[in-house]
């Protein structure tokens, strides 16, 4: 599993674990959550891709990816909360963790790529 997936949990040294308990109860994930996964771990690239783009068409996916983190409803069936539910995670859990992984907007450049200033500060 990749580091970037981890950075929305934060400080919890538990959740690692939690996390795979989840999926340890087979060798193999089941075909439907490893689809869900794959959308939660897709929509988080994109936050992180397109929270400091500047043209019309990165703002417009960084707009669509931030709508589906931020509604909170369960109407649709691969709605934020349901993916949440579907894979045991806490959706506002989930959402503050993003948040404060992304740091303020800006920190990225044109191809996803930290700044000078956010290299600095880390």
């Amino acid at each position: 599993m990749e580091e970037s997936t981890f950075a929305i949990v934060g400080n919890d040294t538990d959740a690692p674990r939690r996390y795979f308990d989840t999926f340890r109860r087979s060798e193999y994930l089941e075909p439907e959550k490893a689809l869900l996964l794959a959308i939660l771990e897709d929509a988080i690239h994109l936050f992180h891709k397109y929270r400091g783009a500047r043209d019309r068409a990165g703002k417009e996916r960084f707009r669509e990816v931030d709508a589906w983190f931020m509604h909170e409803s369960n109407h649709w069936l691969f709605s934020f909360e349901n993916v949440c539910d579907l894979l045991a995670l806490d959706p506002q859990y989930v959402r503050r963790g993003l948040l404060a992984s992304a740091g303020p907007a800006g920190l990225t450049d044109k191809r996803g790529r930290r700044s000078a200033a956010a290299r600095e500060a880390a």
